[in-house]
């Protein structure tokens, strides 16, 4: 009989505030900080500091080359993130739902004004245009000879600026579709891009230690160019940009982003260091005065140091100082209309120096009362740091950091019911629930390797790379006690079962055993857990990792000459030695009957033994790299590994088989621990993530799951195949060149096997119902059945149906690599569809490209004629009055909130008039009732004389 096993799926991830991969950028509304979270986005609400929403890809998606690599957000709702792996997701912020998904790679995305337009730039250096509303891809723009780095939109989204890693910058015509303009100077990697809000200036930011800024040219009512306000017209109708000038930067490292704020009086320019540099962007008036101010102490400066030259030279030389004032002379008309520079408008205000190198920055939208702007930053150790710019200085006013550790998760471990998780790092020790993801305390400690939540779950230890034994009050988040244990670092810690006690392996070659009690120390007010060692056992190397049996029996000691000693618990005797592995043995487990245990090595294999005779059963070439942690399913034979090479792999100890392979990390996974009942794992890695995964109720048999791992590698050859078909070095494309927008992959080659099988199932279903017809017509006729595979449907329909899982951007794709008979084929189909109101743009698009594609063909194709006589009596009146009617309901739902506007104002002085005549009938019914109070005082008290 076939055995099946139950499948483990990803659950939750958490840990990461911001990684490192991809920039920070404010949503619209400026109250949200929209973070990467590997390949998830972090929606932050930066004045509770909290994480109000997780913009997760669906599980299918899911993979280690699945990291969020550039964000920005429109001026609506929506938000445009690239993937590691070339695709771009749209999110709708508001409901955190995936409007859609467009295929193509990406490292800079950019939204136009009104965020209809979306502009991708990407490491295969073309730049995509992308229709956000239609869902597709426009254009491709090929020219540029290294990787883009950012894109920037000007002139109303009429032209696209781009830089890239060959050191230039190109201007393309959007319209047109062309490159206008190639701007040069650079003497490295241009890395970002910006303009302000006027779109008066274009800054760049290199390896180079300037500043570099360009002036825009702008086209005005009549036609004539027009620059900005620092230069003049230019001539030449295809230059956009003209140098301006540059300033030197304070900081020698590279610029890795140049960033205007939303008012466009700020200029930030971070560099792929510490710090960013604040810049005030001075209005006209201003630099106006200030370059006054420059000519005149030019001009001074000049006059003393000619006085002073006129004090000691002979009088030949005091004639010709005379001659030079003549020239000083008319530096009133110079001052009365100065050349601006650059120094001019761009003046220094501050520098923001942050504890650890920054990855990313962004500006509010929203301009603070009390501050001129306010700065986000995404820091390399994970973690958010805001700041408030002000003329005097730039304070720092919120930090984002409890929820995630600063560095690597070196260790995680469970409570004995399963609700609590201790992970370790260099610097703090955190205790979160599994279940919900929340960090709910954080302590400062040494740099933990190991952990251990003791079975009342009141404390934890944490042994350290100092040597010591720290004792953690998960209950208050404090560390009680800090035991120097041993003289090197602590490796392993492993609690013994059903005795008050636990064990510690170190690189100081012992292994000590430990009991602990909770009583009262002098001097405190309460009881405390504290620990004393009550046995050492000297060993001859370092030792790695020590794992104890489930009854106690036999102590199994990891060292680095890669053996593993067994001793026997109660007496420290050797027992065996277990000899294979080439290098040292970093993770082990004993299975709870006592029966196997497997090991980990640092050569990429695990070796399951029998703790009996200590006989090698089995060794697998379990991971491409060191096997970092190894577990037993708890009242299994199962094991669960990790590696270095971000894998988490399920084993049938057994059968010796591969079951599972879960992906997920985007790091070396450093640390695995199972819960008590096996219903969910929970792995630690590199890349500062914690992950758990839960056990399902879906059953899978192995067979299956080798034919489908066969079948991802092989898709994944194709893939490559796909992306190793570039262009060769010697044909160098066109400068500016346009291309399709899509690309080939293996979604779009499945689409178009399914249009074609479907098209020559409906023809024969076609010719069958012809045939019906005839023998109908004969009287011959029995009844009609229809091809079962049809689903009921027409042939035109049916045929239809294949495009309903064809994603609009590969729409384009899908149709290109149909033959030309298939492809007429499909018009034929065309006509039919037009009845139906929510296809005709569907059918729009396909018919506009088998037109396009196929147009010398069809022209000299006499049995295509009538196919598009037919489709052209039809398509045209009724893409006409669609058209006619989305107009009609545009003006519609215009002229109706006019009316609502006006109505509102409306509403809001009626309202406004009726308060104030309810407030004045309250206040003379207030003057009422003190007038008649009054009057009944005063009878009160004549009652009472009388």
């Amino acid at each position: 009989m076939v055995k099946a096993y139950l499948r483990y799926e990803p659950a939750a991830s958490f840990g990461v505030i911001a990684s490192v991969e991809s920039n920070i950028t404010y949503d619209s509304s400026g109250k949200h900080l929209l973070s990467p979270a590997l390949e998830k986005i972090g929606v932050w609400h930066v004045r509770q500091g909290l994480c109000t929403k997780t913009l997760t890809p669906s599980p299918s998606s899911r993979g280690p080359s699945l990291a969020v690599t550039s964000i920005v957000s429109s001026p609506s709702s929506l938000i445009a993130a690239g993937y590691a792996d070339g695709s771009i997701r749209i999110w709708d912020s508001d409901t955190g739902t995936c409007e859609t998904t467009l295929n193509g790679a990406v490292t800079a995305l950019r939204y136009n004004e009104n965020g209809s337009l979306l502009a991708s730039g990407s490491k295969d250096n073309d730049i995509i245009l992308w229709d956000v509303v239609g869902e597709t891809g426009l254009f491709r723009l090929r020219g540029h000879r290294d990787q883009v780095t950012d894109v920037v939109f000007v002139s109303s989204g009429k032209e696209l600026i781009s830089s890239s890693k060959d050191k230039f910058l190109r201007v393309w015509d959007l319209d047109t579709q062309h490159c206008m303009q190639i701007v040069g100077g650079h003497h490295s990697e241009i890395w970002s891009i910006d303009v302000d809000r006027d779109e008066r200036y274009l800054v760049t930011g290199s390896a180079d230690k300037e500043l570099r800024f360009y002036s825009i040219k702008h086209e005005s009512v009549n036609g004539s160019s027009a620059v900005g306000s620092s230069g003049s017209s230019v001539q030449d109708k295809w230059e956009v940009l003209r140098q301006f000038g540059e300033i030197h930067r304070q900081s020698k490292d590279r610029v890795a982003t140049v960033q205007f704020n939303k008012s466009g009086n700020l200029l930030a320019c971070q560099v792929a260091g510490k710090t960013v540099e604040i810049y005030r962007v001075l209005d006209d008036a201003e630099a106006k005065r200030k370059a006054k101010r420059r000519v005149h102490r030019k001009k001074e400066k000049k006059h003393s140091k000619e006085v002073l030259e006129e004090g000691t030279e002979n009088g030949d030389k005091n004639n010709e100082n005379k001659g030079d004032n003549s020239f000083v002379a008319h530096g009133p008309t110079e001052t009365s209309s100065p050349t601006v520079t650059v120094p001019d408008v761009f003046k220094l205000l501050h520098t923001i120096r942050a504890s650890k190198k920054i990855c990313s920055i962004s500006f509010c939208p929203i301009t603070p009362k009390n501050s001129l702007a306010s700065l986000a930053l995404s820091l390399n150790n994970n973690l958010l740091e805001f700041y408030s710019i002000e003329n005097g200085e730039a304070s720092k006013t919120l930090a984002i950091e409890l929820q995630g550790h600063r560095s690597d998760v070196r260790s995680v471990s469970l409570s004995s019911d399963n609700t609590l998780l201790m992970s370790t790092s260099h610097n703090a020790v955190k205790i979160w629930n599994p279940s919900t993801g929340s960090c709910l305390r954080t302590v400062d400690s040494g740099y933990g390797l190991c952990s251990l939540i003791l079975p009342s779950n009141k404390y934890g230890l944490v042994g350290t790379k100092d040597g010591t034994l720290e004792i953690i009050d998960i209950g208050s988040g404090t560390c009680v006690e800090v035991v120097e244990a041993h003289g090197g670092s602590v490796r392993s810690i492993a609690a013994l079962p059903d005795r008050n006690g636990f064990v510690t392996g170190s690189a100081d070659h012992d292994v000590k055993f430990w009991e602990y009690q909770i009583k009262q120390k002098p001097g405190q007010a309460t009881k405390q857990l504290s620990v004393s060692n009550v046995g050492s056992m000297k060993m001859n190397d370092d030792v790695l990792v020590v794992a104890i049996s489930p009854d106690a029996k036999y102590i199994a000691v990891a060292l680095l000459d890669s053996t593993v000693k067994v001793h026997f618990v109660d007496t420290f005797k050797f027992f065996l030695t277990l000899y294979g592995h080439k290098l040292p043995v970093l993770c082990m487990d004993i299975s709870s009957d006592g029966d196997l245990i497997v090991t980990g090595s640092a050569d990429k294999n695990i070796k399951i033994w029998g703790l009996d005779f200590g006989d090698c059963h089995k060794s697998i070439f379990a991971h491409a790299d060191s096997v970092m942690g190894v577990q037993f399913v708890p009242k299994t034979h199962y094991v669960f590994s990790v590696g270095k090479d971000r894998l988490v792999k399920y084993w049938d100890a057994d059968k010796f088989e591969h079951l599972l392979t879960l992906e997920g990390h985007h790091a070396d996974i450093w640390c695995l621990t199972i819960s008590n009942r096996g219903d969910f794992i929970v792995s630690g890695s590199h890349d500062r993530s914690i992950r758990r995964w839960d056990r399902t109720e879906e059953q899978f048999l192995i067979e299956e799951e080798k034919e489908k791992r066969l079948e991802e590698m092989f898709e994944a050859d194709l893939d490559n195949a796909f992306e190793n078909k570039h262009i060769p070095k010697e044909e160098i494309p066109e400068e500016g060149a346009v291309a399709l927008a899509g690309k080939k992959t293996q979604e779009t080659l499945t689409a178009t096997d399914l249009v074609i099988e479907r098209l020559d199932i409906a023809e024969a279903e076609n010719q069958r119902i012809a045939e019906h017809q005839e023998e109908k017509s004969n009287k011959n006729s029995t009844a009609f059945q229809a091809n079962p595979l049809m689903n009921g449907l027409s042939p035109s329909d049916y045929v239809l149906s294949a495009f309903s899982d064809v994603h609009s951007s590969d729409l384009e794709q899908t149709l290109l690599a149909l033959p030309f008979s298939d492809a007429l084929k499909l018009l034929s189909y065309l006509k039919d569809w037009t009845k139906y109101s929510d296809k005709i743009e569907l059918v729009c698009r396909i018919g506009t490209l088998l037109l396009q594609t196929h147009y010398n063909q069809l022209l000299s194709t006499p049995a295509a004629r009538p196919v598009l006589t037919a489709f052209s009596d039809i398509f045209y009146e009724r893409v006409k009055g669609w058209k006619d009617i989305f107009g009609f309901n545009l003006a519609a739902m215009d002229h109706i909130q006019q009316m609502m506007a006006s109505r509102s104002d409306a509403l809001f002085h009626d309202a406004r008039s009726k308060l104030l005549e309810i407030r004045a009938q309250q206040s003379k019914r207030l003057e009422e009732r003190s007038d008649m109070g009054e009057v009944k005082r005063k009878k009160k008290q004549m009652t009472t004389t009388t």
